[in-house]
């Protein structure tokens, strides 16, 4: 197939087409001179249209602290590893930004700055609030600008400064553990019982295009999830374990969740085909980056 073709049948929006053909160029350029290239900041749904895109050739995606959401597309040519990435040439950077302690600032704080001093959201990486400080990733050409130009956030003063990419600080997440019962696998079903809410209001969320699964949108209330499946929706409330005896009357599913705050992550781990168990992690710390609990 054409790679034409195939951008345009992978695309579902036309930012979508835009973006692969920019990137399937600068990728194959890349190789083809053999010399170092990378992209901005990749969504992971991005990411897997990338991947499938650029299947077969020598690529990787790379966002600094391990486990990163949001990961840039780079080719290496043989002469160099991977320590390139991390190194002062490499194409992305680290800043941190210190604050007053006694203010309060989140991620959408930092991220609504980050845009309020006019740089791109795909100029972004992942970002990491803490105490008194936030770590973030940006792409090598608008490091300069942030450092002369990223001065608050809101009423709150910052401090700039680069720091090298291994001491980005990535906070400890907070778990909660719950066990839930399903009759199946329905998304509609997983999202009910995960998010604590109803099954139509979960039906609701899906239809309207607000649940992705795999990092692609779904609108279908119906389909089945599968082991390693990952379904996510923006946070609205915690998900509390829910059972009912009527359940132990059809097939059902033992669920284990571990839910975090502000974004949540189902990863589904189907058991045995007799007794349908399965385990539901959900992990996430803030809209832009997810960690793997241990």
């Amino acid at each position: 197939m054409d790679k034409r073709e195939q951008i345009a049948r992978m695309a579902q929006t036309k930012e979508d087409e835009m973006l692969l053909a920019r990137v399937y160029e600068r990728m194959t350029n890349a190789a083809a001179r053999s010399i170092p290239a990378s992209t901005c900041f990749l969504s992971k749904r991005e990411q897997m249209l990338a991947a499938e895109l650029l299947r077969g050739q020598d690529i990787r995606f790379y966002g600094g602290p391990p486990m990163a959401e949001r990961e840039i597309c780079c080719y290496l040519p043989d002469y160099l590893d991977e320590s390139w990435l991390e190194s002062e040439d490499g194409p992305i950077a680290a800043v941190r930004a210190s604050y007053f302690e006694g203010d309060t600032l989140t991620h959408r704080d930092f991220l609504g700055a980050l845009m309020g001093c006019g740089v791109k959201r795909e100029t972004i990486g992942d970002i990491y609030v803490a105490e008194g400080r936030c770590d973030f990733l940006v792409t090598r050409e608008v490091l300069p600008y942030l450092l002369q130009n990223f001065l608050s956030a809101g009423r709150t003063k910052l401090h700039v400064e680069r720091i090298v990419v291994p001491d980005v600080s990535v906070p400890e997440q907070k778990v909660r553990q719950i066990r839930d019962t399903v009759p199946s696998l329905r998304l509609d079903g997983i999202v009910s019982s995960g998010f604590s809410i109803s099954r139509g209001k979960a039906a609701e969320y899906i239809s309207a295009g607000k649940c992705e699964l795999n990092c692609a949108p779904c609108v279908k209330g119906d389909k089945q999830t599968a082991e390693g499946v990952r379904a996510q929706r923006p946070a609205r409330g915690s998900g509390a374990p829910q059972s009912s005896s009527s359940y132990l009357r059809k097939p059902w599913c033992c669920c284990s969740l571990s839910l975090f705050s502000c974004f949540f992550i189902l990863l589904i781990h189907a058991g045995s085909a007799l007794r349908r168990c399965c385990s539901i992690q959900s992990y996430a710390v803030a809209p832009g980056r997810y960690a793997q609990p241990s």
